[in-house]
């Protein structure tokens, strides 16, 4: 019994928590990587100069 109680509340609590925290990191990581993509793509054109 109390197995299963154990068993309801990691996957009702803690694995969510834990989808959100790794999507989270996953989302700063590809972020800061396109960024730094665009800069380089972009480096020479007018918008880098309106975007300071």
């Amino acid at each position: 019994m109390w197995g299963a109680v154990l068993l309801v509340v990691v996957l009702m609590v803690v694995m969510p928590v834990a989808i959100m925290m790794s999507g989270a990191a996953v989302a700063g990581v590809l972020g800061y990587l396109l960024k730094d993509d665009a800069d380089r793509r972009g480096a020479d054109t007018v918008w880098k100069d309106l975007n300071n």
